[in-house]
């Protein structure tokens, strides 16, 4: 890390409260979550973003979540992020060789055998984290006519927004 940041271990008051939430869910605070450390109130509103994507009530499955967060982060090189999700990729079907190739290109989930809305999915958020300005409607389009809806959409969305 490049910024001084406080370590877990030295945080303090409402800072240690933020820390310690993280720290139930994940095992300790991320280093994104430390980036915010000078300024408490960045890390809660961070942590409740991120609590408000995981709860939204959209009908994208687990798997479908999982997949979104695993292929943004392949493609950004965030390999903490990658190994966080690959054991719930495994726990919502996808084998660890799909996985692998998954991780070493990010761009050939076309060939691992994908539902058509996992895999319009995945394009989705392949074309969100690499040009966010060429994102079209035709390319909400494509979700619709997979089946998705608009709060399955803005969901996908949030999921991406919150690796990239």
């Amino acid at each position: 890390m490049w910024i001084s940041t406080i370590p877990y271990d030295e945080a303090e008051g409402e800072l240690r409260a933020h820390y310690d939430r993280q720290a139930r869910a994940l095992g300790e605070p991320t280093e994104m979550t430390m980036a915010g450390s000078l300024h408490p109130a960045l890390v809660a509103a961070r942590l409740d973003l991120y609590a408000a994507t995981e709860k939204c009530p959209s009908r994208l499955t687990p798997h479908q979540r999982n997949l979104i967060s695993f292929v943004t982060s392949a493609i950004n090189g965030t390999v903490h992020c990658m190994s966080q999700v690959t054991i719930k990729l495994r726990q919502t079907g996808l084998d660890d060789e799909a996985i692998a190739k998954l991780a070493a290109d990010p761009d050939c989930f076309e060939s691992l055998g994908l539902s058509p809305a996992d895999t319009a999915m995945v394009r989705y958020a392949s074309k969100l984290t690499r040009s966010p300005a060429s994102v079209t409607e035709a390319d909400v389009e494509e979700l619709r006519a997979a089946g998705f809806d608009d709060l399955d959409i803005i969901d996908a969305n949030s999921q991406c927004a919150h690796l990239n």
